[in-house]
């Protein structure tokens, strides 16, 4: 667990990171450029490393009524990261009041991935901890020359169970600028309150790719720094670093995904699912962060621990494959079997999902019974559309599955409002029109739970009645 004023590096998994120093050195040896390095041509701006922050990202670190994590991007000449936090108070010099935090710095090598202009490039992170619950605070990033982010704002929990909201987004992956910011910026504007923003995996295309990443951030823009994110990673995030390499036994994380997203280590976890497998605790609901891109049956075990530990008022699991897959051609048989016996006996309330480019919900009841069990939902947030077969949803009804609800070529985000013993569940569109609703009240003593279906009265979205993406 890292401590609130930390200093040095932070461990990664491909073992190419090296100490400040070492980056300095061999900076200094190779003129500033690493593997081919040709000048940065064709970047934009924005795609560009410099001293000023760029690339702000809020994630959970600890218990998140009392800290926060925060992560951004600098060339290779900031070797000392600085960040500062404050009460947001409605003073302007509410900053006199500022506690500042020297950051970890990791250097990363863009440049060890061949498609990449550029080399050298640090990331800084900041755990900031002793914090205040239900408490608005101010924060900023930067370093000692000056060069500083603005001051953000974001909102601890509550010590205890209390109501919230949360987005969800599946796949994003393409066209990440030009098509998914309206996505991320929609659901600000329809959610503008909620405080966490949950990802379940294929951010990018090609995950070891910094232009995409770049399109990533920017079309999020602010909204980044101040949601605080829970990320799962798809399989996009596992590339070759290779690109004319096709075997899938020589995928690797995304060289940027440890770097740039600072997230809970699990000790009795394997070195490979670190950061991709975690809890976070929020305000009653437990949100369990599960990799299907790796070492499934390795991951049984702490699933199994963090679902029978009392506390939680709500369950929340989600990764990147689906257990009840709308893909065409697809099914994850192996993972249905592994998982979802334990989704089943513990009675996991909400499962999100993503990979399959398009949106099905549907849920599971208790031993087949009318009671309801868990409710699963695959979306998609990118333009990147599949079809749904028409009788795909047939082959899990021995499964105990029931399928509510579908569409195809639309793009989609979530919002999950949870108060008391009712979590609402609401599929937008990117034009924030309402697709999807249904509400869960559970009794907290017997643990019995109904669904409610309020599906509005709008089409059901097909290629036949949209107009088809071409990619």
């Amino acid at each position: 667990m890292r401590s609130g004023v930390v200093t040095g590096e932070k461990r990664v998994q491909s073992g190419r990171m090296k100490s400040i120093w070492a980056g300095i050195l061999l900076m200094a040896l190779t003129g500033g450029a690493l593997h081919g390095d040709e000048g940065q041509q064709g970047l934009r701006h924005w795609e560009i490393a410099s001293a000023d922050p760029d690339r702000i990202m809020l994630t959970f670190m600890g218990d998140p009524a009392t800290g926060r994590a925060v992560t951004w991007r600098t060339d290779a000449s900031v070797t000392t990261g600085l960040a500062e936090i404050a009460p947001g108070l409605a003073e302007p010099r509410f900053d006199r009041k500022a506690r500042r935090f020297e950051a970890k710095t990791e250097v990363l090598d863009l440049g060890a991935f061949p498609e990449n202009r550029q080399g050298l490039v640090h990331f800084h992170s900041v755990v900031f901890d002793d914090l205040q619950p239900d408490t608005l605070y101010a924060y900023r990033v930067g370093n000692e020359d000056g060069y500083w982010s603005e001051w953000i704002q974001f909102r601890t929990a509550k010590r205890g169970p209390g109501p919230f909201q949360f987005l969800y987004f599946g796949d994003a992956q393409n066209d990440l600028l030009s098509h998914w910011s309206r996505v991320a910026r929609m659901a600000a504007q329809i959610a503008p309150d909620a405080p966490i923003a949950l990802h379940a995996g294929d951010l990018v295309n090609e995950g070891h790719r910094d232009t995409e990443w770049g399109e990533w951030f920017k079309a999020g823009g602010f909204l980044h720094s101040q949601w605080t994110a829970i990320v799962a990673a798809g399989n996009h995030e596992y590339r070759q670093m290779n690109p004319e390499n096709p075997d899938w036994e020589g995928r690797v994380l995304a060289m940027h995904w440890r770097p740039q997203f600072t997230l809970p280590e699990v000790p009795s976890l394997p070195e490979l699912l670190q950061e991709t497998v975690y809890t976070v605790d929020y305000q009653g609901v437990r949100f369990i962060i599960l990799n299907t891109n790796r070492m499934q049956e390795e991951q049984i075990p702490y699933l199994e621990k963090k679902l029978k530990e009392a506390g939680p008022l709500w369950r929340v699991v989600a990764f990147h494959h689906p257990v009840f897959s709308p893909g065409r051609d697809r099914d994850n048989a192996e993972l249905r079997a592994a998982w979802k016996p334990l989704f089943d006996k513990y009675s996991v309330d909400l499962v999100l999902q993503g990979h399959d480019h398009t949106y099905a919900r549907g849920h599971v009841t208790v031993d087949r019974s009318e009671n309801f069990n868990t409710l699963y939902v695959t979306s998609v947030s990118g333009p990147k559309m599949y079809d749904i077969l028409g009788n795909k949803f047939e082959v899990y009804e021995g499964d105990g599955y029931r399928h509510d609800r579908q569409a195809e070529n639309t793009q989609f985000f979530q919002v999950i409002s949870v108060d008391g013993s009712q979590l609402t569940y609401e599929a937008y569109t990117a034009t924030g029109e309402l697709y999807d609703k249904a509400t869960i009240t559970k009794d907290f003593v017997s643990g019995t739970k109904q669904i409610e279906q309020e599906i509005p009265d709008v089409p059901r979205r097909t290629h036949a009645n949209t107009e088809r993406y071409e990619r």
